[in-house]
């Protein structure tokens, strides 16, 4: 089993002092009185440092420092803030090997997903700062004579990044280089369980700000627990909180930020469901259903959770399939001979291992796995088998996210009867058929198909681009991030009427003599 240097590899990554919870840029913050937490790999079990988390004053700190930035940043030309994040993105590019193997080891994903990540976040800066001369207004045809109308989107202000910890770094980029180009400032607050990838994006962009005389404030870190999370979601200083993590954390945030009517991006649970229809490529299916259900142990928000096989090729395909799960490699994901690493902590494995016994009572049938793995390689207590079981769509552990390598099995004879069973769930993240068939195709992207935000036809549920938007709807939280137009969730829409007349007519031809 390979090893990592991990020290070396922190000290490469400019990681030293690790008493600091608080980072405004250049500048770490000592913590006074702070609690100070063992961080351990999923992969060994092994701790990799001692983390200082932050109490309420670092983050008052913090926050004053982000308000007095944000008076600097608004103003800087969206193009200027634009060259920032395109040099954000080469220091990503030229530590890719290095934060991507810190990824790998603190989260457990394989050492190529660890890899992906990073460019994921090199390509969203590409995105940025093609965005940053492209932030368009309308104008609009005033009913006023010598009237015109225009649309203009300014800087929303404080954005509040709360992150998971199947994505380390990524999720922030998504959000963190749309925010910047924006000219808005951000405040991250990193998933406890992975704290030590964020401190290293961290130092490796302090070089960027430095360079570029950047004031303290524009990228903050915060690392702190769920007390700084929810303290971020009542803080009307901060105008936006994009809230990544499970449906149970998305309402608590929501209902905070609501109540003092802020704004929030929301990406949440998903129960993704992967449609394989008689006229499909069943080899290319395979593939994508393998790859969907255990990529990062089943840890992604669009991993499959169900696979919904028409009953013609239902025997055919779950034969292979459990085949294939037989030749799957479980191990440390640095490995890259491995297809699967561990789950993140033992309470993880807990879940795992509650989901199946739930399945089973409630009459589903283990087809493959449901075992925790022991013995050498293993003493984590983090690495367990993928599993595979039978069930019906109605069960009620089938209706919810288990965020482990747990696929269940559902039968369908019309495809009518496939888009019934995978929007019949709360979540409606992602969604993917595979078919040959046309008609069964656009079925599924119409209206009466897949009520999800993502929907896809012959590629799997998971493995987003970031050109497009991401998200999802029902108790997937609504929000979008990344692509498209997902940027003028950062910003305010300002609509401008000037009267360029003598005249003083209103609108919806009012009289008004005085």
């Amino acid at each position: 089993m390979p090893n990592i240097p991990i020290q070396s590899l922190l000290t490469k990554l400019g990681i030293k002092a690790l008493n600091e919870s608080v980072c405004t840029g250049n500048q770490w913050i000592t913590s006074i009185g702070s609690e100070n937490r063992e961080i351990k790999s999923p992969v060994d079990g092994n701790v990799i440092a001692s983390i200082s988390f932050a109490t309420t004053t670092e983050y008052e700190r913090v926050t004053k420092v982000a308000q007095s930035a944000f008076d600097y940043w608004k103003n800087v030309p969206a193009p200027k803030r634009g060259e920032v994040v395109r040099q954000i993105g080469n220091k990503l590019r030229e530590n890719k090997e290095d934060l991507g193997r810190l990824v790998s080891y603190e989260m457990g994903k394989s050492l190529q997903e660890g890899w992906g990540e990073v460019q994921e976040m090199i390509d969203i800066c590409d995105f940025a700062v093609g965005l940053s001369r492209q932030l368009y207004g309308l104008t609009i045809a005033s009913e006023r004579p010598n009237h015109s109308m225009q649309e203009q989107w300014h800087p929303l202000g404080i954005v509040g990044i709360i992150s998971s910890f199947n994505f380390p770094v990524a999720v922030w980029s998504w959000n963190a280089m749309i925010a910047a180009v924006c000219g808005d400032v951000c405040i991250w607050k990193p998933s406890e369980k992975t704290p030590l990838s964020a401190i290293a994006v961290h130092q490796l962009i302090k070089s960027v700000i430095a360079s570029n005389n950047l004031p303290e404030g524009v990228f903050s870190l915060v690392i702190g627990d769920a007390k700084i999370g929810e303290k971020m979601a009542k803080d009307h200083r901060i105008q936006l909180i994009s809230a990544t993590g499970s449906t149970q954390m998305g309402k608590r945030v929501g209902q905070l930020v609501g109540a003092r009517l802020g704004r929030c991006i929301l990406e949440l649970g998903g129960n993704n469901s992967l449609i394989i229809s008689e006229d499909a490529n069943l080899d290319n299916a395979l593939k994508a259903a393998v790859f969907g259900a255990v990529g990062t142990a089943g840890q992604r928000c669009t991993t499959t959770r169900r696979l919904i096989i028409q009953d013609s090729v239902y025997d055919k395909f779950t034969s292979k399939l459990v085949k294939i799960y037989e030749q799957l490699n479980i191990g440390n994901p640095l490995d890259q001979k491995n297809h699967m690493g561990p789950l993140i902590d033992k309470i993880a494995v807990k879940k795992y291992s509650m989901a199946i016994m739930d399945a089973e009572n409630e009459g589903g049938r283990v087809l493959f796995g449901g075992k925790v793995l022991e013995g050498e390689g293993f003493e984590s207590g983090t690495y367990v088998l993928p599993t595979l079981i039978e069930a019906n769509n109605h069960f009620r552990i089938v209706q919810e996210e288990t965020f482990a390598p747990i696929t269940y099995l559902l039968k369908y004879s019309r495809i009518e009867e496939a888009i019934a069973m995978q929007n019949d769930v709360r979540q409606g993240l992602s969604s993917a058929i595979f078919t040959n068939n046309i008609q069964e195709a656009h079925i599924f992207l119409s209206a009466k198909g897949s009520d999800c935000g993502i929907a896809n036809v012959n590629i799997g549920t998971s493995g987003a681009e970031i050109g497009g938007a991401f998200g999802g709807e029902k108790e997937t939280g609504g929000g979008r991030e990344s692509g498209s137009d997902s940027w003028k969730a950062y910003m305010r829409r300002q609509t401008n009427t000037i009267n360029y007349g003598k005249d003083m007519p209103l609108a919806q031809g009012i009289k008004f003599d005085v």
